[in-house]
């Protein structure tokens, strides 16, 4: 089933553009107008020509304030840097912003995240991302710099797999994408983000951490995706009505995003 596809930028993890996801009634996603990665740290403009043709003109950085401050963005110069954190107020629930930390420390992630625990950690978070306050707040200044239509825009968290699979989760299923078509795109992510944080995997299980909990922190699950639709579903009925209702969407913005990024 056709997906995002993966850009081969050299300073950016997990690029893809989510162009030619396919919509009903022979419909796509416009291709480079919207794009989503691993986190810009180690963004280099001027080396980085593939990066650099995208012309990016929009961030969108879903991380904490811890993640930023730690590895900031280095941000295109023709780019706008927007702030949209999911995590604000659902930090004791965020093992998704806290990968560096638990990667650091094998001994206590076998403790903290063993027996399973890391796969109900990361589905808090997903159930975090659709109702906390900031999650919300932050998925509607995604949806709202979209529809404005100011240039190709790319949001981006940690690994760009969390935050950013939820967001462009949503994203499709607002743009009419079928359950199968956003399953299908959300798990295609898998192989580059293992790819991206190998290094890091093979370090934590050398020195005795648990590979289960990598696989549970380091991947995307359907289990993961299947958590948010549910608490979407149960909570608001159907991605048109949480639009609208919990993120504060109205008609107006939602036909722009649909006009803008489909074709």
């Amino acid at each position: 089933m056709p997906h995002s596809l993966p850009v081969e930028a050299s300073t950016v993890a997990n690029l893809r553009d989510l162009g030619g996801v396919p919509l009903p009634g022979g419909r796509t996603v416009r291709s480079g107008l919207v794009f989503r990665s691993g986190q810009l740290d180690r963004l280099d403009p001027a080396a980085d020509l593939v990066f650099a043709a995208l012309g990016i003109r929009t961030v969108v950085d879903l991380r904490t304030e811890r993640e930023r401050a730690a590895r900031p963005d280095r941000v295109p110069p023709a780019a706008d840097l927007v702030v949209a954190d999911v995590l604000a107020d659902a930090m004791r629930a965020g093992a998704a912003s806290k990968l560096a930390t638990v990667m650091a420390d094998p001994a206590a992630a076998n403790r903290l995240l063993g027996d399973g625990h890391a796969e109900q950690a990361l589905i808090s978070d997903y159930r975090a991302f659709v109702t906390s306050a900031s999650g919300r707040a932050a998925y509607r200044l995604l949806f709202t710099e979209l529809a404005r239509g100011t240039g190709p825009l790319l949001f981006h968290c940690t690994a760009g797999k969390d935050r950013t699979g939820w967001g462009a989760a949503l994203l499709l299923l607002l743009l009419g994408a079928d359950p199968a078509t956003v399953q299908d795109d959300y798990l295609a992510v898998n192989p580059a983000v293992r790819a991206a944080f190998a290094p890091v995997i093979t370090a934590f299980t050398d020195a005795g951490g648990d590979p289960e909990i990598t696989e549970a922190l380091l991947t995307v699950r359907p289990g993961y995706l299947a958590a948010a639709l549910e608490t979407l579903t149960d909570g608001w009925g159907d991605p048109e009505k949480y639009a609208r209702t919990a993120l504060g969407l109205d008609a107006t913005t939602l036909t722009a995003l649909r006009d803008r990024l489909t074709g």
